[in-house]
């Protein structure tokens, strides 16, 4: 049976990135039993089940999916119509969701997200910034910068750039507990760090790779809390080179000695990757690495 009606989509749409029926009820604004008994309805007309109820909301199953990417192609050609026989181009619009790393989130897209608005301002960008691995396939993002190239499947993967972490400590700090001159010195002192058990992202964890037996004295699941406490002179911490590099509070400890790279993956549904809303989202990024090359991963 052929789907004719276009709010049955657009219920869908709500339905996947939502991630739950109460939620998308919501925004929305039509009942619960409403969203349940057209979502069934669309189910029966395709013949598949398109997602499956769970107790912490809805995960699309594999036709769930593929049906909501053509409801997305649909849905963004509906759009530029209607934008086109108006009369008007404002670009690309809706809501675009980017999970990243903290850091990256926090210290990169954050300050220039202003830039992307200013050029698209009918485009919402939803910044999910966390130290857990973020699931697409679960329809969590559209989009995900992860500290690891993920396994081959239905996803387009790409580097986006290295980067580079290295120790810093607060001017303050090391006047008062003495400065480091040589790996030996590290012994003396306080360091900053994660909390082990909730370091969701394994390539998190690297302190104990550059410096074994360390004295840690504060931990926080958040990097930007260890920046800010490095800052207040709290000790010594692993950080992020392209955070630091414009904070004159922060002095570099053995930067000729010890450094730590890593990369960022860009990572989004193969067919989603060519739609205006991605593809503004995706430039944006690329402008932001382009724009910041010195700084997140000097020589």
């Amino acid at each position: 049976m052929p789907i004719t009606n276009w709010d049955d989509l657009r219920l869908f749409l709500a339905v996947g990135r939502a991630g739950g029926i109460a939620a998308a009820a919501r925004g929305l604004r039509v009942d619960h039993s409403t969203v349940v008994r057209r979502l069934a309805g669309l189910e029966e007309a395709m013949g598949a089940r398109l997602a499956d109820r769970l107790p912490t909301g809805v995960r699309l199953t594999g036709a769930g999916m593929e049906l909501f990417a053509h409801a997305e192609r649909i849905e963004a050609e509906a759009k530029a119509a209607d934008l086109k026989l108006g009369g008007v181009d404002e670009g690309p619009t809706g809501t675009v969701r980017l999970a990243t790393p903290e850091a990256f989130g926090s210290f990169l897209v954050a300050p220039g997200v202003h830039l992307l608005h200013a050029r698209y301002p009918g485009l919402c960008l939803e910044l999910v910034p966390e130290g857990r691995a973020v699931s697409l396939s679960r329809r969590e993002a559209d989009i995900g910068v992860m500290l690891a190239r993920p396994p081959r499947g239905r996803l387009h993967t790409r580097k986006l750039a290295d980067y580079r972490l290295g120790l810093y400590a607060s001017a303050g700090y090391l006047e008062r507990a003495g400065h480091v001159k040589r790996m030996s010195d590290l012994a003396g002192h306080a360091f900053v760090s994660y909390i082990d058990e909730l370091v969701g992202i394994p390539q998190l964890r690297a302190l104990e790779q550059v410096v074994p037996g360390a004295n840690v004295v504060f931990r926080s699941s958040s990097v930007v809390a260890q920046h800010n406490a490095v800052a207040a002179g709290m000790g010594v911490g692993l950080l992020h080179g392209f955070a630091v590099s414009p904070d004159a509070q922060l002095v570099p400890i053995l930067e000729d000695q010890i450094a730590v790279y890593r990369s960022y993956w860009l990572v989004m549904h193969s067919d989603q990757r060519n739609l205006p809303r991605i593809s503004a989202v995706l430039r944006f990024l690329d402008e932001i690495i382009s724009a910041n090359r010195d700084r997140i991963a000097p020589l």
